[in-house]
């Protein structure tokens, strides 16, 4: 643990990392009980990493292109990782499959953001997925990574209605306003230890659901949705 008491974060990228900036940002709290400590993106032109250097944490391009396999690639990572000693990695629009070996040394302590409403759409493209389908709400999930792809068990959940004449863009947008109070709230709970992953299950301190604003966008533990106002019209 770093100071006061504080987890180690580390945060893995590839773009902008606008969820990364939204976890830095929950750091700031001083009653947020971890720090991010390590940043690390698959491609040096990630436009997160200098926003992780203005925040002064350190923040390393690891490019995969220079690596001739996947495994010497993730022993790279491995190193700067393991040098930073994080009690939880944040994938973060980490847009590299991990190997099976890779995430069993970080299980119950690696967790994901996915712009869907786990189970339903795994994967790519999850937007235009949701409005082929004819869904009534769409949302995130943030769930430990596990060596299936998006089937981590699930800690935490947020939903949004889709709104008539929505595209693919337009609910990514707004979406992602979801997500970046997701995230913080998810993985505090994961720092705080009111859940952990357990013989693949996601287990609970609580017995009751936090409770939360209902504002339309927050989230609430696994597998409850918060769903917003227009949400429940639509419905």
């Amino acid at each position: 643990m770093s100071r006061a008491g504080r987890k180690r974060i580390a945060v893995l990228i590839s773009g902008r990392g606008s969820n990364m900036g939204a976890i830095i940002a929950a750091c700031m709290d001083p009653d947020f009980p971890g720090e991010v400590k390590l940043v690390i993106a698959n491609r040096p032109d990630a436009a997160g990493l200098e926003t992780a250097r203005r925040y002064g944490i350190p923040a390393h391009a690891i490019d995969q292109k220079a690596y001739d396999s996947r495994e010497a690639h993730e022993r790279a990572v491995l190193d700067v990782l393991e040098a930073a000693q994080p009690d939880v990695v944040c994938l973060a629009g980490y847009m590299r499959l991990l190997t099976d070996d890779f995430v069993r040394r970080f299980e119950g302590r690696m967790i994901n953001i996915h712009p869907s409403l786990l189970p339903l759409f795994p994967g790519l493209d999850t937007h235009a997925r949701a409005l082929s389908a004819g869904m009534r709400i769409h949302g995130c999930t943030v769930h430990y990574v596990t060596e299936r792809m998006d089937e981590g068990p699930i800690i935490a959940q947020a939903a949004i209605a889709v709104e008539p004449g929505d595209t693919a863009e337009k609910l990514a947008e707004r979406l992602l306003r979801a997500e970046h109070r997701l995230y913080p709230h998810a993985l505090k709970m994961v720092l705080d230890g009111e859940v952990r992953m357990v013989n693949g299950q996601a287990t609970y301190r609580r017995r009751t659901p936090l409770r939360l604003e209902d504002d339309g966008e927050a989230p609430l533990p696994a597998p409850q949705i918060l769903l917003s106002p227009d949400a429940r019209r639509n419905g």
